[in-house]
C-alpha cells in the first residue's frame, strides 16, 4: 500500500496511473462480464430443474438483489481502503456464490442455491463498481468518455459468454456434476481470476491516489524547476476522506446527495433508467412466446435480445463522447427521450417481431445514456472522500429499482398485458425529466464544472 500513500504526485504522474487503470479494468471487465453472464445465461434453468418453474423467476430475482445489498459493504470498504480491496470483495462474493450454486445443484437442496444466487450477484456489484474506479484519476473533460469505456468491455463479455455456458457444460459432465451446474463451476473461476488480478495489479489505488490530490488541494509553493503539482477537481476540497465508520455509511451518503441536486439527479437517473429497462425487458421473451411455438422461440429470443444488449452496451463509448461534448444533463434527457420512444415502438408492435426487435434495441440505448451520464455527474458532483458510499447509494438504489420492477412486470403482463406495461414503463420516467429541467440553484455545490 505505501504506493498508494506516500510521495505528492506531479502531472506527469497521474496520467499513466490512469492509462493503467483503464486498462485493468478493461480486462478485468471483460472476464468478470464472461463469468457473470454464463451463470445468468443458465441461472433461471437450473432453477426450474431444481425447484420449479415458479421458483425460477424468483431465484434470478436473488442475484439481483444480492448484488444490490453487496454493494453497501464494498462501498464501506472502498471508502475506508481504497477500491482494489472491495472489488475483490465483491468479485471473491461472487464466486464463492458461483461454488454454492454448484453444490445445490449436486444436493438439489433450495435454500443453498438462493444463498449461493445472492452472493453471485457480486459478480455484478464489482463490474458495476468499476466504471467508477475509472473516473477517480479521470480529466474532468474526458470521463464520461473513460467511464463508458469500461461499461462498453461488458459487451465483450457478454457476446462470448454463451459459448463458454455450452463448453463448461460440456466439460464438466464427465466430472459428475449435474446439467447446467458447469457453467457455474466456469464462473466461479472466472470471477476469482479477476479477483487476483485487482488484488495483485491494481496499485497504486485509484481512489487512494485521487484521495492524495484533495489532500495537496492547499495552495503550495513549487520549488524552482519542479514539475506543477496536478491541480485536484475542485470537488475534492469541499471535504476531507472519511476515515470511521460513521462517515463511511450510507446515511452519510445521503445527507451529502440531498444537499446537491446534480448528484440526486445522478442517481435518479441511473434508477429510473434501469428500472423502464429491467420492467419491459424482463417480459418481452413471455411476449414472443404468445406467438411463436416452442420450436422457434428460443431462436427468437436469442436474437432480440443480443439487440437488446448491443444497444445496452455497444454504444457506450458514443454515450460517453456525447456526454463529454454536449454536457450531463443533455444526454440524461436524450436518454429519456429514446426510452420513451422504444416503450412505444415496443408497446405498439403486436406480433411484429421485426418492430418488436427495434423497441428493444432503443430501450438497451436510452439505458446506455442515463446510466453513463448519469454515473458520471454523480461521480463529480459529490467530494471524494464521501464518493464511493454515494456510489454505492446508487447502485443500491438502481438494484432494488431494477429488482421491483422485474417483480411486478409479471403482475402487470398478467393482469394488463404488454401495452399497458410499456405504458407504466414510460410514465416512470416523467419524475426524471422533471427533475433534469428543475433549474439548478445559484452557487449550488455541485457545479463543479
Amino acid at each position: 500500500m505505501a504506493t498508494d500513500l506516500v510521495a505528492p504526485l506531479t502531472a506527469p504522474d497521474v496520467a499513466p496511473i490512469q492509462r493503467r487503470t483503464l486498462r485493468l479494468l478493461f480486462v478485468t471487465q471483460i472476464v468478470g462480464g464472461i463469468g457473470v453472464t454464463v451463470g445468468v445465461a443458465v441461472g433461471a434453468l437450473l432453477a426450474a430443474d431444481i425447484a420449479g418453474t415458479a421458483v425460477a423467476g424468483l431465484v434470478s430475482s436473488a442475484a439481483v438483489v444480492g448484488g444490490a445489498l453487496l454493494a453497501v459493504p464494498v462501498t464501506r470498504i472502498m471508502t475506508g481502503h481504497g477500491r482494489r480491496p472491495g472489488l475483490v470483495l465483491a468479485y471473491l462474493a461472487g464466486a464463492a456464490g458461483g461454488g454454492l450454486v454448484v453444490l445445490a445443484a449436486v444436493t438439489r437442496w433450495i435454500p443453498l442455491l438462493f444463498l449461493g444466487m445472492l452472493l453471485f450477484g457480486g459478480g455484478s456489484a464489482a463490474n458495476l463498481q468499476a466504471r467508477y474506479a475509472a473516473v477517480d484519476l479521470a480529466e474532468p473533460a474526458r470521463r464520461g468518455r473513460q467511464l463508458s469505456l469500461i461499461v462498453w468491455a461488458t459487451t465483450i463479455g457478454a457476446v462470448a459468454a454463451p459459448n463458454f455456458a455450452a463448453l463448461a457444460d460440456r466439460t464438466t459432465s464427465g466430472w459428475g456434476l449435474p446439467t447446467l451446474a458447469g457453467p457455474f463451476a466456469f464462473s466461479a473461476v472466472a470471477l476469482a481470476l479477476a479477483a487476483g488480478v485487482i488484488l495483485a495489479l491494481l496499485r497504486p489505488d485509484p481512489l487512494l491516489t485521487a484521495r492524495r490530490l484533495a489532500a495537496a488541494a492547499a495552495p503550495a509553493v513549487t520549488p524552482p524547476g519542479a514539475a506543477p503539482a496536478v491541480t485536484p477537481p475542485p470537488d475534492a476540497v469541499a471535504t476531507p476522506a472519511p476515515t470511521g465508520r460513521r462517515t463511511a455509511g450510507m446515511r452519510a451518503a445521503w445527507s451529502v446527495v440531498r444537499t446537491r441536486p446534480a448528484a440526486r439527479l445522478g442517481i435518479a437517473a441511473v434508477a429510473v433508467g434501469h428500472l423502464v429497462m429491467v420492467a419491459v425487458m424482463v417480459m418481452t421473451p413471455v411476449r414472443l412466446h404468445e406467438w411463436h411455438d416452442d420450436a422457434d422461440v428460443l431462436r427468437v429470443v436469442g436474437l432480440v435480445l443480443s439487440l437488446h444488449i448491443a444497444g445496452m452496451y455497444a454504444l457506450a463509448p458514443v454515450a460517453g463522447w456525447l456526454t463529454d461534448r454536449v454536457g450531463r444533463r443533455a444526454v440524461i434527457l436524450g436518454g429519456v427521450g429514446v426510452l420513451l420512444v422504444a416503450c412505444a415502438v415496443a408497446g405498439t408492435a403486436g406480433h411484429h417481431t421485426t418492430r418488436l426487435s427495434i423497441g428493444l434495441f432503443l430501450l438497451g440505448l436510452g439505458w446506455s445514456g442515463t446510466m453513463v451520464a448519469g454515473s458520471t455527474l454523480l461521480s463529480e458532483s459529490v467530494p471524494v472522500g464521501i464518493r464511493p458510499s454515494v456510489q454505492g447509494l446508487s447502485d443500491l438504489t438502481m438494484g432494488l429499482a431494477g429488482a421491483a420492477a422485474g417483480a411486478l412486470s409479471g403482475f402487470v403482463m398478467e393482469v394488463a398485458g404488454y401495452p399497458v406495461l410499456a405504458l407504466l414503463a414510460a410514465v416512470a420516467v416523467v419524475p426524471l425529466v422533471a427533475l433534469a429541467l428543475r433549474p439548478v440553484p445559484a452557487g449550488a455545490p455541485d457545479e463543479e464544472d
